[in-house]
């Protein structure tokens, strides 16, 4: 099946979930005349895009709770629209690192239809999702200490793996923005995204704009190692500008 069949299956999958509340793979599988190997991929790539709830032997919609909760579907499009408009940016056979967090795991889905990717990623729930992908991107760990704050490997042998290659391209997050400085994190083991920055040719940062205005001390990334920052139209004209002055090109997806 080709990737466009594969797109639009799963948004059937989706929209039939909606509708019906719960379904089985060996159900899904035998409406679209594929394999349940084949469905198990497709529950796994939607759950990491937050669309669905996996359950044992099948899947269910995300609850009312948190669909009729307007600010979590409000940040779920952001996140969606943000991973869009950086998945425009990959090209096929590009080399690339994503690093750990919910605004670069909503890429993940974007990248089925991209041939030939090698991916190195410091988190196991963003490996674990790029294996379920039918393209098959090769995939690459740092390895190094796993912290359970940022759930994602860190440390000097994490770094000393990632000072062994180039990439074309870094997608990172951040916790907030800091328009004079750069990104900036409340996690303290930091030095990793530096070593990520430094070894990517263009580092691309996905944040949404209600990250702007966080009082966060630590700087992780400065503007000069920034390429370019994907966000929402949330993001104020003003924002934009001071961002553009540093040299950064700034993208505004509407959500």
């Amino acid at each position: 099946m080709n990737k466009r069949n594969t797109q639009q299956r799963r948004h059937l999958i989706v929209s039939q979930l909606q509708q019906q509340g719960e379904l089985s793979v060996e159900q899904f599988a035998e409406r679209f005349q594929t394999s349940e190997v084949t469905i198990r991929k497709d529950l796994t790539v939607l759950e990491q895009a937050g669309l669905l709830l996996r359950r044992y032997g099948g899947a269910v919609p995300v609850p009312q709770d948190f669909v009729s909760d307007s600010s979590f579907e409000k940040v779920s499009k952001r996140k969606l629209a943000i991973a869009k408009a950086a998945a425009e940016l990959i090209k096929d056979h590009y080399r690339i690192i994503i690093d750990s967090g919910r605004t670069t795991a909503a890429l993940l889905p974007e990248l089925a239809s991209k041939q030939g990717l090698v991916v190195m990623t410091n988190s196991l729930a963003v490996a674990n999702a790029l294996r379920e992908l039918e393209n098959e991107p090769t995939l690459l760990m740092t390895g190094g200490t796993w912290d359970p704050q940022s759930e994602a490997f860190q440390g000097q042998l994490a770094e000393q793996v990632l000072r062994a290659y180039d990439f074309d391209q870094l997608f990172i997050g951040a916790d907030g923005i800091d328009l004079a400085r750069g990104t900036t994190t409340y996690n303290e083991l930091y030095s990793l995204s530096r070593v990520m920055a430094e070894s990517a040719r263009e580092v691309i940062v996905m944040l949404e704009s209600d990250k702007l205005g966080r009082k966060i001390h630590n700087l992780e990334l400065p503007w000069a190692m920034v390429k370019v920052l994907i966000s929402d139209d949330g993001l104020s004209d003003a924002a934009v500008a001071q961002i553009t002055e540093q040299g950064v090109k700034v993208i505004r997806v509407q959500a």
